[in-house]
């Protein structure tokens, strides 16, 4: 599976950004696609997340603020991120995780897109 993330960008602080990222190769059907982000000396650490059903879950620090959505057409995964803050800077990653009955799941990164909110 290959991602590719696109989207990112400077902003100034209550502006609004869009990251999209696309999956491509072996796409199964039930999966988990999400974003993640991550700054210098920090872990990464989950942003949103929605499964192949539509069902979705935030970070507290984002809700309210930034919306995760899917075409599983396009197998493409959408990021809206609105009343953006300096603290929301971080390079933000795409995953994809594929969820299987009988075996580990299958997991893949995409190369990050960076986000960097002035204030």
């Amino acid at each position: 599976v290959h991602l590719v993330e696109s989207g990112g960008g400077l902003v100034q602080a209550g502006g609004s950004l869009r990251l999209s990222c696309a999956a491509s190769g072996n796409i199964f059907d039930i999966n988990v696609m999400g974003w993640y982000r991550q700054v210098p000396g920090k872990e990464r650490e989950l942003v949103a997340v929605i499964d192949s059903g539509g069902s979705a879950d935030y970070a507290d620090s984002v809700k309210e603020r930034f919306s995760i959505s899917r075409d599983n057409a396009e197998n493409t995964v959408y990021l809206q991120m609105n009343s953006l803050k300096p603290e929301d800077t971080a390079v933000y990653y795409c995953k994809y995780t594929a969820i299987y009955v009988t075996t580990n799941p299958e997991m893949y990164w995409g190369q990050g897109t960076r986000v960097t909110v002035s204030s």
